[in-house]
């Protein structure tokens, strides 16, 4: 056990060059391997870059993008000089903990992604394993930090909280509470740093260039994905076309010459729920399928092969996060802590009478539903609305299960798949 321990506190070398040129046709991008002087436990000052990879043994490095601007098409992608995670300073790692490893970033920069959507509003992003546990909108950071931890309490354990304003004392006073791998903000008020400082392995970054994310909204990023051969497909990063509810399309459909849709109009708060949870769809890994409530996550669920598993999936992760979380609010411990049987039963008999808050909640997939199954699964919790690409053949079956629902459900489109892969 304590050689596997020692495995994760391990500073890997790493062989790979300080320079990396891509070259496509006659245009170059330029990147440079980044490192930082960072104490380790023992106090030493230590150059090093990232700690290693997705695990101990695995090499891994940091490049920076810092020449050259890439043109394909009528694409132009961002360009050298945008950096935001890749261009992190000893300054700006307030305090390094010890030097990051791969997810560590990877967690701040998809939170970054979603955010980067979310900029005219007040929001928080806990991330972990490169997925959101939490996403939150509130006037109050400390609102949309509580709301965000909140939705998923287990999983926030050890994650990345990331936010698009200044961290105040209340915020931090919440977020020292917990323990919590990554914090990351534009800037922190005073005192806010002696607050988070609490927790010593603490990694507190100050990203300033989060204040304009607004800008990266509709610029491309080349991504790569490598393959066990050695082969590599390169291909544009996703654009989000729905950034407001203008952007979203009435549910429609025909088939065999019937013309199907979707009766009910959805309400203000449902259409502010749509775009907020497809923003948030950005970030979360297909086939997946979320509920969202009040610019609030209430049930993420990730990563499955078919779409009904994915839909069920979330509700039983709302179900369980949802309980744990009255558990610890009632009584200060999780749930599967408590030992007394009798408050367990009477807890659960709660969480079933509320459907783990999914009630009134608007159901968002990344991609269409192939039959009405997973639909029907979201309307037997009571979700109240539906936003998807729509463009299924089977597209009429779902709206006719809205339109079959008590009390109606409604739909809408965005006309754009979201995987992520």
């Amino acid at each position: 056990m304590q050689e596997t321990k020692k495995k994760y506190m391990t500073i890997m070398d790493d062989n790979f060059p300080e320079v990396m040129k891509i070259i496509f046709g006659e245009q170059v991008l330029e990147y440079r391997k980044r490192s930082w002087r960072i104490p380790e436990t023992s106090g030493v000052l230590v150059e090093k870059g990232l700690r290693y990879g997705e695990n101990p043994g695995q090499e891994a490095a940091l490049y920076e993008l810092v020449g050259g601007n890439l043109t394909l098409g009528e694409c132009r992608f961002i360009s050298s000089g945008m950096g935001l995670v890749s261009s992190l300073t000893e300054d700006q790692m307030i305090q390094a903990g010890k030097h990051p490893g791969k997810t560590n970033l990877t967690d701040v920069d998809n939170a970054l992604n979603i955010l980067k959507f979310l900029m005219k509003t007040t929001a928080c992003a806990i991330m972990k394993h490169n997925n959101p546990s939490g996403v939150a909108l509130d006037e109050s950071l400390s609102r949309a930090y509580y709301k965000a931890n909140r939705a998923d309490r287990i999983a926030a354990f050890g994650g990345a909280a990331v936010v698009n304003r200044a961290i105040d004392k209340t915020t931090a006073e919440l977020m020292a509470e917990n323990y919590l791998e990554v914090v990351a903000a534009p800037d922190f008020e005073d005192g806010v740093v002696d607050i988070l400082r609490r927790r010593k392995n603490l990694r507190i970054l100050a990203i300033p260039g989060i204040n304009n994310l607004t800008q990266y909204e509709r610029i491309r990023f080349v991504d790569f994905k490598s393959l066990i051969d050695g082969g590599i497909i390169v291909q544009q990063s996703p654009v989000n076309a729905i950034l407001g509810p203008e952007d979203l399309l009435p549910a429609q459909a025909t088939y065999q010459g019937r013309q199907y849709g979707a009766e009910r109009r959805p309400t203000e708060r449902e259409l502010n729920d749509m775009v907020f949870g497809w923003a948030v769809e950005q970030g979360v890994t297909s086939n997946s399928v979320l509920y969202v409530k009040d610019g609030c996550t209430v049930g993420i669920g990730t990563g499955e092969q078919d779409r009904v598993g994915v839909a069920e999936l979330a509700v039983i992760k709302a179900y369980v996060k949802y309980r744990d979380w009255k558990c610890f609010e009632q009584y200060g411990v999780p749930f599967n802590e408590m030992n007394d049987e009798e408050k367990k039963a009477a807890l659960d008999a709660k969480v079933k009478e509320a459907k783990a808050g999914l009630v009134g909640s608007v159901m968002v997939s990344d991609a269409f539903f192939p039959f009405r199954d997973g639909v029907d699964v979201g309307i037997r919790e009571g979700i109240s609305a539906i936003v998807h690409p729509g463009g299924s053949d089977r597209d009429f079956e779902s709206i006719t299960a809205c339109n079959e629902a008590n009390p109606k459900v409604a739909m809408m489109f965005t006309n754009q798949r979201a995987f992520k892969h």
